[in-house]
């Protein structure tokens, strides 16, 4: 489902992407110079953080053959620009335009947009970002440049919410590859309802 934005609206501001997020709604642009629209998924998906997440045995085998090193924000706008693919799709198909990713560049430097990404001695190769508030994590997008980097990045966010007393970890929408971690498609009100819990209050340490 898609909300419109007036034709009068000037440019989204970050305040106004946090209060989206916590009304249930994320942005997407519907290619690289269009406007940013909020849009709601019905289904919702999130993925559990209890132990219902599941990690497939042929991934727990690449993590301990790669040597990889996570970080967490060490190159955030890296990140995003990776998940963009502005050179490697058409125009037409991009969803997260320049003026997203300084949306997302400004809530980095104020602490809400974070990176998860996996280094190796050929340099980044894979990582996700999305953004922390409260005991919510709203994951946005993942990249790999080589195999499962992208996975691994989702395992080593899984067990730093988890750490961090989080409590809800919302992707959106199903894919193929998070549907392998246990992913729950929920009714938007049934989302609303956890959300609304998980927001209530602070998670028991910040994500950094």
């Amino acid at each position: 489902m898609r909300l419109e934005r007036s034709e009068e609206q000037e440019k989204v501001t970050p305040e106004q992407l946090i209060s989206a997020y916590l009304a249930g709604f994320f942005p997407m642009a519907v290619g690289l110079d269009e406007r940013i629209e909020w849009f709601m998924a019905e289904p919702r998906t999130i993925l559990p953080l209890d132990d219902r997440f599941t990690v497939r045995r042929s991934l727990r085998k690449t993590m301990k053959r790669l040597d990889c090193q996570i970080r967490i924000d060490s190159d955030f706008e890296s990140v995003i620009r990776a998940c963009a693919r502005h050179h490697e799709v058409p125009d037409r198909e991009v969803w997260l335009s320049e003026e997203m990713i300084d949306l997302y560049m400004e809530l980095h430097h104020r602490g809400f947009a974070h990176s998860v990404e996996v280094w190796t001695a050929d340099g980044l190769v894979g990582g996700l970002y999305g953004v922390a508030i409260r005991r919510v994590f709203f994951g946005e997008s993942m990249f790999s440049r080589i195999p499962s980097a992208s996975q691994i990045a989702l395992v080593a966010l899984v067990e730093r919410l988890r750490q961090r007393g989080f409590t809800l970890l919302d992707v959106q929408m199903r894919t193929p590859h998070i549907s392998f971690f246990g992913a729950i498609d929920l009714a938007h009100q049934q989302y609303l309802e956890l959300l609304e819990e998980a927001i209530s209050t602070d998670a028991t340490y910040p994500f950094i």
